[in-house]
């Protein structure tokens, strides 16, 4: 009998973007199951901060001060990364922002910024990662990546965040397809409403907040901690034939109308 593996011991996670929301909540999961995981933040004292909660729990943990959007330091900020911590198994590009802002309203500035962060960094860092996964076959590699069910969905108001993410989904399926025949698999979850810190202002706003609830079938915002499975599972032996998916988490939102 062959009995499902989950178990992440002896692998290094990066999580960009952990030291909140659901890219904590996925570090949490993974350090829970035996990885070691690597918190990602701009802010030092951040970062610190969550290595020092996970580790407290007795779990491995290590920080990564860096900002996944300067693309001109992203390669050799990664290597004294390999060279002082490791090359990761697991990268689960989760960094993300998002200007709730109309197309007609939108600057260049705000399409480029979006675009950076959102697309072109997790496109630069998956690079870099898969290279470094390609170098050891033998454990294989996993990229996850953190889309979102704004892409295939869309509402006025907000243009260009599920632009970026839909280019996140077409990025999950390119990287499955390039770096497959190496081992390394390419998979993305694509949340629905969590009730992260970002989320507080549409969680409160008393028109909108609702709306939400009552959309979806299961009637509430998901906790942060509900990724966990979905993310654990992809990065685990037992996903070792799942390649280009993308798991939607969302409670049934957007199958509903």
């Amino acid at each position: 009998m062959h009995a499902p593996d989950f178990s992440l011991n002896n692998k290094l996670a990066l999580v960009t973007g952990s030291t909140q929301g659901l890219g904590y909540a996925i570090a949490c999961a993974y350090a829970a199951s035996g990885a070691t995981v690597i918190i990602n933040g701009r802010d030092i004292a951040r970062v610190e901060a969550a290595v020092a909660r996970i580790r407290s729990a007795g779990f491995q943990a290590q920080g990564w001060v860096q900002d996944i959007a300067d693309l001109q330091g992203q390669r050799q900020a990664y290597e004294q990364l390999q060279v002082q911590v490791g090359t990761p198994d697991i990268l689960v590009n989760n960094v993300g922002i998002r200007i709730r802002k109309s197309l007609g309203a939108s600057t260049l500035d705000d399409i480029a910024q979006m675009m950076q962060v959102n697309l072109v960094a997790a496109i630069h860092l998956s690079k870099l990662a898969a290279a470094g996964m390609m170098a050891k076959p033998a454990q294989g590699g996993r990229i996850i990546t953190l889309t979102s069910i704004a892409g295939p969905l869309a509402r006025p108001g907000d243009a260009i965040y599920p632009i970026a993410k839909l280019g996140l989904q077409g990025m999950v399926h390119s990287l499955a397809v390039e770096y497959g025949p190496y081992g390394v698999t390419s998979n993305g979850i694509a949340p629905g409403t969590f009730a992260t810190e970002s989320n507080r202002e549409l969680a409160a706003d008393p028109i909108r907040g609702p709306v939400v609830v009552g959309r979806n079938p299961l009637g509430r915002w998901a906790q942060p901690g509900e990724i966990a499975g979905a993310a654990v599972f992809l990065a685990s032996p037992s996903a070792s034939y799942v390649n280009g998916h993308v798991l939607v988490v969302d409670g049934g939102f957007s199958v509903t109308f």
